[in-house]
């Protein structure tokens, strides 16, 4: 076996055995960088804000791509890289790194640890749901996509995030890294381009020493959730959305995953 071809082997089974894991997210060295700085950044895969770091393989995902002002750079490393983010800082200003993976799929042998994550993500009706597509018994498969953004302030910072297209994301209607920031996150829940209202927002709280403190929010009906945030604190914001497919030989529901990572100034 060649040796590209054995790390894509071994890269398949790390992804693999993560795959049942819950959130995927950017995860930055650091959120503010230097006009002459870099943009270092890994991609994680876990629970409770901490994971494995999985590495740059183009198979894994459908666009990697670093947005400013409009302007859309797909990233671009060797294979296996670990950082899968490191280049040079753009101009001064709000970025937005993007990353939208390519399908997956898990298959569920057990009812309960179905209808347990369905419950944790706010969909307590899923038993009933399943049952009124007439879909099967277990086992049965699931297919799923995660949409991650993170924000970074390059030089002063200032800028405003916008929507980029994603099948379902978050849009950060305030900058953590202005001057006159209040300590309110504000974040619109979108989905196929369009407000998610009454969404469930769980919200990862990472402070520099201490345990990661996990909150549950509520969009409200223009699908947006206000969250307090604190100066210091790493965060990660995650939204799901479950929906049934129809037609489909491989899987009867579609899991899409939202994440947000940013981090609040000292």
């Amino acid at each position: 076996m060649t040796l590209p071809r054995f790390l894509l082997c071994v890269w398949c089974a790390i992804w693999a055995g993560s795959a049942t894991a819950h959130e995927f997210w950017i995860d930055a060295e650091s959120y503010q960088v230097g006009s002459t700085g870099d943009i270092v950044a890994n991609l994680k895969n876990g629970q409770n804000f901490e994971g494995t770091t999985l590495s740059y393989f183009p198979r894994s995902f459908s666009r990697f791509d670093i947005v400013q002002d409009g302007n859309v750079v797909p990233v671009e490393a060797r294979l296996g890289d670990r950082p899968a983010l490191n280049v040079s800082a753009p101009d001064d200003g709000l970025i937005s790194v993007v990353y939208e993976a390519t399908p997956s799929f898990v298959t569920y042998k057990e009812w309960a640890k179905f209808t347990k994550f369905a419950d944790h993500k706010d969909f307590p009706d899923i038993e009933a749901r399943h049952k009124a597509n007439g879909f099967p018994d277990v086992p049965f498969k699931e297919r799923y996509t995660r949409h991650a953004k993170a924000l970074f302030a390059v030089g002063n910072g200032q800028g405003t995030d916008q929507a980029v297209g994603l099948k379902t994301e978050f849009v950060a209607l305030t900058n953590p890294y202005d001057t006159g920031f209040d300590g309110m996150m504000r974040v619109q829940v979108l989905l196929d381009g369009a407000p998610r209202p009454d969404a469930q927002v769980e919200v990862f709280d990472r402070p520099l020493e201490g345990d990661v403190v996990v909150t549950l929010h509520r969009t409200n009906a223009d699908g947006i959730a206000a969250v307090p945030v604190k100066p210091g604190h790493s965060y990660l914001f995650d939204a799901v959305v479950l929906e049934p497919i129809k037609g489909d030989e491989k899987a009867v529901w579609d899991t899409f995953w939202a994440a947000l990572t940013f981090a609040v100034p000292r």
